[in-house]
């Protein structure tokens, strides 16, 4: 088994699944190696850096494939070093043809991430870039991709390094006052009880506030979980076949068409949702085994969902089993569970009465068979969940929370939000260096010497360090890159 850290020709399939694929190849004479295999040996070893050369991969003497190869020239490539991609045919055959000649001239098949380890290692791009290039491949929505796409710029880097390098003043400024007699100073001062403080207290602020912009980027890049219940011929179905734009669910005026649940997956303006339209909640009759395990499972993924769309049949009015499932998230406001949306469907037949609004100030009103309330249901459910994000308000009942509608929606693209954080290591090593900064700040309340608070100082300047690689171990670095897939 090879490991990481090595210069020796590496290759592996990029990109494929249709007509065309895309192998990437990076090493310690790479183009000599491939002349080997190539129609044109010679043109492909004199040509300059990124350019294409056209020809075929030769194996024992026969055309494999016409192929186009991309020749890159150390350093300018993604890995740093020599490299060429080759763009050949997509089908299987074509591509494991490839590959196999490939290993015949002497290249090794690549580690997972290992291109991207290399461009690491010989510094063309930090690890908050490494980690985004994974982050752009499984983006689910635009925003998604436009967010990653962020820290792949090196947004992300540069708000580290300079809270780092704040950091790394303040504690050069300690560290003066430790290394010489307060009569060697200019002006013979006495020292302060913790020079640069205010800078220190603003790098704590903006720490913190980085550490919560995980769960904001998390919700992009993860999603949520909605999930539709109520009573049977609520309309459930109707309102998942809209909210999807399409008809996955059975309509049909006969309650209990739905007996197991359903799955979509809908772009609620950037944030993947995943939404269910589940069996109706009542409680079923003996005989009716499926319906009965139907309902249990509803039950059970209302209890992991985000959010929870509870529909009430608006003709037929707020029934007592209604009030009773509002009633339970009403009582427990503080559990951490789902956000719980009571929507009053089939607005077109009935109007709630102005008792029921009183009592139930949160009700949204909506047709989901007629599309009346819909643009205003998905803002509401995208306001209440990046609220959740953003100030740690998920499990609470809207009752409680602040249920206005942003006048001015977040672009497909995210781009008015600054770069947070995209990875729960990069959220681990932030609150490990806002705590080590909040002891030393806590020390310097106690007036404690500057020699022992240097040490926390220095704790989270190399906390930050970690985040970009400034200060990393080989074994975490191999653990981090290889979960990245293959051809990356």
């Amino acid at each position: 088994m090879r490991n990481y850290g090595d210069d020796c020709p590496i290759a592996a399939q990029a990109a494929g699944q249709g007509a065309l694929a895309l192998i990437r190849t990076s090493g310690r004479g790479t183009l000599e190696l491939m002349a080997k295999i190539f129609s044109r040996p010679r043109r492909l070893r004199d040509c300059p850096g990124n350019t294409v050369v056209h020809g075929w991969i030769l194996g024992e003497q026969k055309r494999i494939d016409e192929v186009l190869i991309s020749v890159y020239r150390a350093p300018r490539s993604y890995t740093g070093e020599e490299g060429a991609d080759i763009s050949c045919h997509g089908g299987t055959a074509a591509v494991g043809a490839v590959l196999g000649a490939l290993r015949g001239a002497g290249f090794q098949d690549a580690l997972p991430g290992e291109f991207t380890f290399r461009a690491f290692m010989n510094g063309k791009m930090d690890l908050t870039r490494c980690e985004s290039v994974m982050e752009i491949v499984s983006a689910r929505t635009t925003t998604a991709l436009g967010r990653a796409a962020l820290r792949l710029s090196g947004a992300l880097e540069r708000k580290i390094r300079d809270i780092r390098d704040v950091l790394l003043e303040t504690l050069s400024a300690v560290e003066l006052y430790l290394d010489y007699p307060e009569d060697e100073l200019e002006g013979g001062e006495a020292p302060e009880v913790f020079p640069r403080r205010k800078m220190a207290e603003e790098a704590l602020e903006q720490l913190r506030s980085l550490a919560a912009s995980y769960r904001r980027e998390q919700l992009y890049q993860e999603g949520a979980l909605a999930v539709i219940a109520g009573q049977p011929n609520a309309g459930k179905s109707s309102l998942f076949n809209a909210l999807l734009n399409e008809e996955r669910s059975i309509v049909t005026e006969n309650p209990g068409t739905t007996r197991d649940w359903i799955e979509g997956a809908v772009s609620l303006e950037g944030i993947p949702l995943r939404l269910v339209d589940t069996a109706g909640l009542r409680e079923p009759e003996a005989d009716k085994k499926a319906e009965a395990q139907g309902i249990e499972r509803s039950r059970a993924l209302i209890e992991e969902a985000d959010m929870v769309l509870y529909v009430v049949d608006g003709s037929a009015g707020i029934a007592p089993q209604d009030e009773a499932f509002i009633a339970s998230y009403r009582k427990n406001k503080n559990r951490n569970g789902p956000f719980l949306l009571p929507l009053w469907n089939k607005a077109d037949l009935a109007e709630p009465s102005n008792s029921i609004r009183e009592k139930y100030p949160d009700l949204t009103i909506l047709s989901a068979a007629g599309g009346t309330g819909l643009e205003e249901l998905c803002r509401l459910m995208k306001s209440l969940l990046t609220e959740a994000s953003e100030t740690n308000t998920a499990g609470k009942d809207p009752a409680e929370t602040d249920m206005s509608i942003p006048n001015t929606p977040m672009p497909g693209d995210g781009a008015c939000l600054p770069a947070g954080l995209g990875a729960l290591r990069q959220k681990e090593l932030t609150e490990k260096a806002a705590c080590a900064l909040e002891e030393a700040l806590h020390l310097a309340d106690q007036k404690a010497p500057l020699d022992l608070i240097a040490p926390p100082l220095r704790e989270a300047a190399d906390a930050l360090g970690e985040i970009t690689g400034e200060v990393s171990t080989a074994d975490i670095l191999e653990i981090m890159f290889s979960r990245f897939c293959l051809g990356k």
